[in-house]
């Protein structure tokens, strides 16, 4: 190959000097010129959340993008896609973007997203407020690498320096600067037609006849935040989840032997939807309460007759009283754990609201006495519902001594302890008995995998599981699916939450336009030299000629 090529060249030299010149010397420097950065990074990108719920849209109604990079430095930020890192993002950065019409805004996540607690803090606390309205520009999230930070650094670089150059320099600065395309392989969203939620039940018959009361345990598996695909949910809701776990695990020991077989049903629900007003506990109380011809209306188990514990968090402050509202005394934590704080919020269920507080509130609404178990004392904090719920969120040695304390409330009160004036040192179980790891091990599980309602179908690994280990411990453990009504849908996911997002490196168009008068302007000075040859060649030989010596 080389070898042809350096006989073409050569025969160039050959024929026509004039032409080698014109073609040959700007090819080597082309060549020969310092290759410059990648010229094009591929990166996945998460889109913000897309809903429909009792009618009403949330979140970005938009998912194509294909527009130049800048970021909110940058004076002019209509049709463009707007960068910022997460340290240095704010609301009013946010809300200018979408006041200027942004074509897009993309916000990079760190690595370690638990390494800045300040930063975490804050989001947090916006999150909500960015899913409150919709808005047609595409907001996407992105994990920080070297490429994109880099681009990112070469995107401030030139939004910043707009502002204090004059004319002149501006123009020369945007001709010569690199800029950044920044475009998506996805379509636009649309609605997902026929999703379904699934739910688990599982259950421990007592003994002793069957119209039996029943205690339900109820978690939901789902998690949520700002974005779907990066919900991981530690703390709301897999440390619940993996408590609920290991409660039926534990009594699923005592209902195994004629002795401690108590005269409770124990009913364990594994609900879905729970992000999203709670729609797998709604359909399963209305199958069980309002259809007429199911099985379940001839016992007693809709009637659940005892607390209903959701536990959707770490429980770092129990609330037990309800379990000894009988004895008036809350024997457990005030023996066994006087460190641990406890109080009781009561709190009115507002119908009018479209969304509820507490997962408790859809049995509240039914007449059927339930409360939540919360270390959180508001409904309304971000913790709840954020991205930032990580692994790290989760102490599992507390989670650990909480599923001890509601596993003792739980027994003493299907036991009848709490009316028999039962010492409160008691203890049922010992602290070997719950075991930590495999809290832990749930934990983890649960923290690998995004659990947002949009993104488990009733195929995924996540209800396999969960199906697994809680056939593991109970007994008829069922689904339960919910569907959206097509004519007045409760709920309506969306597509395209996740893609991957392509960064090209390109100039301005008038960089292409000053290129193409530096061209033109080289092809005729080389025009002029060819024509004006002669004259060209002996105002050359003048000048090398060396002068003739005087004597």
């Amino acid at each position: 190959m080389f070898e042809e090529a350096s006989e073409v060249f050569d025969n160039m030299l050959k024929a026509s000097f004039p032409f080698t010149f014109i073609v040959f010397i700007p090819a080597v420097l082309i060549l020969v010129s310092p290759l410059p950065a990648e010229a094009a990074h591929e990166f996945a990108v998460y889109r913000m959340q897309q809903y429909d719920l009792q009618g009403q849209p949330y979140g970005t109604r938009n998912a194509i993008l294909n527009t130049e990079a800048r970021t909110v430095e940058a004076e002019v930020l209509s049709r463009r896609c707007v960068i910022m890192r997460l340290a240095d993002f704010s609301y009013d950065k946010y809300q200018k973007a979408l006041r200027q019409s942004a074509g897009a805004v993309v916000i990079i996540l760190p690595k370690n997203m638990s390494a800045m607690p300040q930063d975490i803090v804050q989001f947090m606390e916006l999150e909500p407020e960015m899913l409150a309205t919709e808005t047609i520009v595409p907001v996407y999230f992105a994990m920080e690498d070297d490429e994109l930070l880099s681009i990112y650094t070469q995107t401030l670089t030139s939004s910043s320096s707009q502002g204090s150059l004059s004319a002149a320099e501006v123009l020369l600065h945007t001709a010569t600067a690199n800029g950044f395309q920044m475009v998506t392989s996805g379509a636009q969203s649309k609605a997902i037609s026929d999703w379904a939620i699934t739910s688990l039940e599982g259950r421990l018959a007592g003994v002793g006849g069957e119209d039996l009361p029943t205690i339900v345990v109820v978690a939901h598996y789902d998690s949520f935040g700002v974005a779907p695909w990066l919900s991981y949910g530690a703390d709301s809701n897999g440390s619940g989840v993996s408590m609920l776990l290991e409660l039926a695990r534990l009594f699923s020991k005592l209902y195994t032997y004629k002795r401690t077989h108590a005269g409770y049903n124990l009913l364990f629900f594994v609900s879905g939807g729970g992000k999203f007003n709670y729609q797998g506990t709604k359909r399963w109380l209305e199958d069980n309460l309002d259809h007429t011809g199911t099985d379940k209306c001839n016992d007693s188990l809709y009637l659940l007759r005892g607390p209903t514990s959701c536990l959707p968090t770490q429980l770092q402050s129990v609330i037990l009283t309800v379990f000894f509202c009988s004895s008036g005394s809350p024997q457990v934590v005030t023996s066994q754990y006087p460190e641990v704080k406890f109080s009781m919020v009561h709190k009115k269920i507002n119908l009018a609201d479209d969304m509820l507080a507490w997962e408790h509130e859809r049995f509240g609404i039914r007449r059927l006495p339930a409360f939540t178990l919360s270390h959180l004392p508001s409904h309304r904090l971000a913790q709840r519902s954020s991205i930032m719920d990580v692994r790290p969120h989760v102490d599992v040695k507390k989670l650990s001594r909480n599923t001890k304390v509601v596993a003792e409330a739980l027994a003493r009160v299907i036991y009848n302890l709490t009316e028999k004036g039962a010492p409160g040192d008691l203890q049922i179980f010992t602290e070997q008995m719950v075991q930590e790891e495999q809290l832990s091990a749930v934990v983890d599980w649960l923290t690998a995998q995004p659990r947002a309602a949009q993104l488990v179908d009733k195929d995924s690994s996540v209800v396999s599981t969960l199906e697994y280990h809680l056939g593991r411990y109970l007994k008829d453990v069922k689904r339960h699916y919910v569907k959206a009504d097509k004519r007045d849908p409760e709920f309506v996911f969306y597509d395209q939450l996740k893609q991957t997002m392509n960064a090209y490196r390109v100039k301005p168009a008038i960089f292409d336009l000053l290129l193409a008068v530096c061209i033109a302007a080289y092809l005729g000075m080389m025009y002029l030299a060819i024509q004006n040859f002669g004259v060209l060649y002996s105002v050359v030989r003048r000048i090398t000629q060396p002068k003739a010596k005087t004597h």
